[in-house]
């Protein structure tokens, strides 16, 4: 087994103009908001409430102004350089987190305007009533439309074609690959160790029953479920394909060379897929366990694709055609 090369992920030209034309409007817009009002506001602003419509947190006007425009371009250089060489240039993923992350400052900008609006005295301003509403659906709202037009977008693109591999008669070969992600394995050991201390607790009577019973219960479907998806291995060979999961390798996936209609090699990022680990999209089925390569197949008779992220995916797809025309 071999590790697969990472497919490639420079941005178009295109692209990183975009992501530079809306980071600078993003920030014009910050900035501008109070610059626009500045006839109707007050020298200094009400900024912070705490629970009660009164305020108790100002900022000058400038302050207002700059400080949250700092804020998101703090995030954007955080998210967008490229802090290491090693790391890839394109990321779908940024759209996903920076378009949100706008919207709430946006729109906490906006409400922070709006209830400082005709006030002579910045403890005059009362807490917008949707000041918290507004930001979050906007949030809401701009995360969607960034996952679909990312995911759209990244579908899009054609599959690399797979190297035809020239299998001789007689000659049978294997190929395996597995995959892990160690953030799963910690989420596994973090829950089961909760579940283990929560039974030991009730064990020993220190805590009632009926309020870490549903605790313990939670925290070991969540290791289980973790430990069953933080690893995979994928094995190609004259059975076909079989696909097991979790330490002990099981449960497991198999199918038959003449049951796959096609076998190929595809480049997937977890934002296009919902998330990490056993996910459904409408991509199908993926096993995502780190953004790269992927072995995607089709099983006769379905209308979508089961994938898992492993490396060296090309030549298992290859083995896996070359087993199909056998077949």
């Amino acid at each position: 087994m071999t590790d697969g090369d990472d497919a490639p992920s420079t941005p178009s030209r295109a692209a990183r103009w975009g992501l530079v034309g809306s980071t600078a409007a993003v920030t014009a817009l910050l900035t501008g908001l109070p610059w626009a009002a500045h006839d109707r506001l007050s020298d200094r602003l009400a900024t912070h409430w705490s629970g009660n419509s009164a305020p108790d947190g100002s900022m000058p006007l400038w302050e207002a102004a700059l400080f949250p425009a700092g804020c998101w371009l703090l995030i954007a250089s955080a998210l967008t350089v490229r802090w290491r060489r090693s790391w890839p240039a394109a990321r779908p993923w940024r759209a996903i987190a920076l378009a949100p992350t706008a919207a709430v400052l946006v729109g906490a900008q906006t409400s922070v305007i709006r209830a400082n609006l005709d006030r002579t005295d910045w403890h005059e301003a009362r807490e917008p009533a949707l000041g918290f509403v507004l930001p979050l659906a906007l949030a809401a709202v701009a995360g969607a439309v960034a996952w679909w037009l990312t995911t759209r977008i990244s579908s899009a693109t054609p599959p690399r074609p797979v190297p035809a591999l020239d299998l001789p008669e007689r000659e049978r070969l294997v190929w395996f690959s597995r995959a892990a992600n160690p953030w799963l394995h910690l989420l596994a050991a973090l829950t089961g160790l909760a579940a283990v201390a929560a039974l030991v607790v009730m064990a020993a009577g220190l805590a009632d029953p009926a309020v870490l019973a549903p605790l313990c219960v939670v925290c070991a479907v969540a290791s289980l479920a973790g430990a069953l998806c933080s690893s995979v291995q994928a094995t190609v060979s004259e059975a076909g394909l079989e696909v097991s999961f979790g330490p002990l390798g099981w449960p497991t996936r198999r199918w038959a060379p003449d049951v796959i209609e096609t076998a190929r090699a595809e480049y997937r990022l977890p934002s296009q897929v919902g998330g990490w680990g056993y996910r459904f999209s409408g991509l199908g089925t993926t096993v995502m366990l780190r953004a790269g390569d992927c072995l995607v197949v089709r099983p006769r008779g379905r209308r979508t694709d089961f994938a898992v992220s492993v490396d060296d995916a090309e030549r298992g797809a290859a083995l896996l055609n070359a087993l199909r025309r056998r077949a």
